[in-house]
């Protein structure tokens, strides 16, 4: 058991190559629905299926790997001394660098 923040930090970054994945699929589906209704993006002028085969293929892979970053965090933050917050948004965050280094090159 660890009682320092580096175990649940590294375990995070390595779930969030795989997140990039449930992460797209989370924005494709808000960028093209519920924003694009509120005029905040544009729809994907391709798109002519609606949400439902979205929500058929999004929602498994995203309760899939929800599942399993609860599952690797749960004996983590028992281990923490990090107060439950702090941990929890430190993983959070952690999880989210993959993706957000993708948004960066790409725009690069």
């Amino acid at each position: 058991m660890t009682k320092h923040w580096s175990a649940p930090l590294l375990v995070n970054l390595l779930l969030g190559i795989p997140a990039v994945v449930p992460v797209w699929l989370l924005w494709y589906l808000a960028s093209n629905w519920p924003l694009a209704a509120r005029g905040l993006t544009e729809r994907e002028p391709t798109e002519d299926d609606g949400a439902l085969p979205w929500f058929v293929v999004a929602g498994p892979v995203v309760l899939a790997f929800g599942l399993l970053w609860w599952l690797a965090n749960r004996p983590l933050r028992r281990g923490t001394t990090l107060p439950p917050a702090r941990y929890w948004a430190l993983s959070v965050l952690a999880m989210l660098v993959p993706t957000l280094v993708l948004i960066v090159i790409s725009e690069a």
